[in-house]
């Protein structure tokens, strides 16, 4: 069985520290022409997909929708990180939502605890190059005005710790770029899994064959869209459980866990014309939708600064740009 002695550590005054990050992002959200994301502001596409619990999960992985063999309909949104909407060919990192549809049981958020829907959200790298809200927030600042923003990143961290955090973000978006459907994603960061702490991880069944004129500013929805057009695309939903503090820590979103992988469930992207006016239309209304880590059973709670940090963050760009409420049903259904 693995551990279940995993502990939060939350610092003093880091819920008004964290309201103050919102208030600051929110306002480089609301200095743009329209009302995006603050981050992953563009949308590759939007999709519908199965995902299918497996059968003959060991006791400690049976928890929430994954406590009995069963197909959820679910919405998944493909995007760039970047708060800009910006050509696929340039660095960024890559991030995959899902939304599943037909969870039962109350949810954490407040007015939302009765939504039949439980949102996973997944980036292409296994760690981020910040230990913390408390340094990722700065370096997005930073980046949105560098001749002011970068010399109170190295006031505050120090020189040393300003160039490694900036090294590894650099080796991480400038990687090769694969087709969406031959990506592999992970949470980074972990939640809550009944007595257990888990990161989760989408890894692709795919190869990676492109099929498009890479020289579009879209060619990674192309690539996708064309791909579903003739075949489904597949990835093996999988948890990484927590050992211990060291190897595994709940706090420091920058450690890779060693832990093995264990697939629990099955995300299908059935074979679906993406560019038809159903399609188009599906695209539009997952842009319109929410994906918040937070929007989880309280057996599946986010855990640690950087998802503590979301909580408040992800409410208010939400607010802004007003997103749409949750569906009652799958595309699919």
């Amino acid at each position: 069985m693995p551990a279940t002695n995993w502990q939060e550590k939350v610092d003093p005054g880091e819920a008004q520290r964290f309201e103050n990050y919102a208030q600051q992002l929110r306002d480089l959200q609301r200095h743009r022409k329209t009302p995006a994301r603050i981050l992953h502001a563009k949308g590759q596409l939007g999709v519908s997909a199965r995902f299918t619990v497996l059968p003959d999960l060991p006791e400690h992985a049976r928890v929430g929708p994954f406590a009995a063999p069963a197909t959820f309909e679910a919405f998944v949104r493909y995007s760039n990180g970047s708060g800009r909407r910006q050509p696929d060919g340039k660095p960024d990192v890559r991030g995959i939502a899902l939304k599943l549809v037909g969870v039962i049981g109350k949810k954490v958020i407040p007015g939302m605890e009765n939504a039949p829907t439980q949102d996973f959200l997944l980036i292409r790298d296994r760690t981020t190059p910040f230990r913390s809200a408390d340094e990722f927030v700065p370096f997005v600042i930073a980046a949105a005005s560098p001749l002011t923003g970068l010399p109170k990143a190295i006031a505050r961290f120090g020189l040393l710790r300003t160039v490694r955090i900036l090294t590894k973000a650099m080796k991480q978006i400038s990687r090769p770029v694969l087709p969406l459907a031959a990506t592999h994603y992970f949470s980074a960061v972990p939640i809550r899994f009944g007595n257990h702490a888990v990161r989760y991880a989408l890894r692709s069944l795919a190869q990676p064959v492109s099929n498009s004129d890479r020289k579009s500013p879209d060619f990674l929805a192309e690539e996708l869209a064309e791909t579903l057009r003739w075949q489904p695309v597949e990835y093996d939903f999988q948890l990484q459980f927590f050992e211990d503090e060291t190897s595994t820590p709940i706090e420091d979103a920058s450690v890779d866990w060693p832990s093995p992988y264990l697939t629990v469930a099955r995300l299908t992207l059935p074979v679906q014309d993406v560019g038809s006016d159903q399609g188009r239309r599906l695209t539009a209304m997952v842009e319109g939708l929410s994906f918040d880590p937070w929007h989880a059973l309280e057996e599946l709670r986010p855990l640690g600064n950087m998802m503590r940090a979301r909580n408040v963050a992800y409410r208010v760009s939400t607010e802004q740009r007003h997103a749409s409420r949750e569906p009652e049903s799958g595309a699919l259904a």
